[in-house]
């Protein structure tokens, strides 16, 4: 996790961009392995380990009427996660320049329909908030870990998706 972390945060650095992350099932595992990296406050503003999914909508401004039809494992709630951290964790006023959030089921049951293993991974970017849908297997720590190496991976590709400008093609994307 350690080279992705830094990884993510060079990508970050090289374009004068900031981070901040809102996270569920990986309960604060990703905003660990992003601080275990020296220079880390270069660049991440905060994280938000909004575990509760009454937090996901009072912190992170996720609609309260999608957490009640689908629940927190869905994949406009973690667009809506990453998209609110940004705000959430501004600096002076100035929303964070991306923002990437966790929302899953890592076990050991199943919960609201959703299988052990579902994870559901939010990155905003410039004008873009995407998420991906993943089906991870093995035990719970497995499944977070997982999820953890997902979010830096995709922090990193949806880098490289950037114009110079900072700014992304499109709008609201899902996967």
């Amino acid at each position: 996790m350690r080279d992705a972390a830094a990884e993510a945060l060079d990508a970050l650095r090289d374009r004068g961009l900031t981070l901040a992350v809102a996270e569920s099932l990986t309960g604060g595992a990703l905003s660990a392995a992003l601080v275990g990296v020296p220079g880390a406050s270069d660049v991440l503003n905060g994280a938000v380990v909004a575990y509760a999914t009454p937090v996901k909508a009072s912190l992170l401004g996720v609609d309260r009427a999608l957490l009640a039809a689908h629940g927190p494992v869905d994949p406009e709630v973690a667009r809506q996660m990453a998209a609110g951290a940004r705000v959430a964790l501004a600096v002076d006023g100035r929303a964070a320049d991306v923002g990437v959030a966790t929302t899953g089921v890592a076990g050991p049951t199943a919960q609201g329909g959703q299988p052990v293993g579902t994870v559901h991974i939010g990155v905003s970017a410039g004008a873009r908030t995407t998420s991906r849908a993943f089906l991870f297997t093995g035990e719970r720590a497995a499944i977070r870990a997982a999820t953890v190496d997902a979010a830096l991976a995709l922090v990193v590709e949806a880098l490289t998706e950037l114009d110079p400008d900072g700014g992304a093609p499109g709008g609201v994307d899902g996967e």
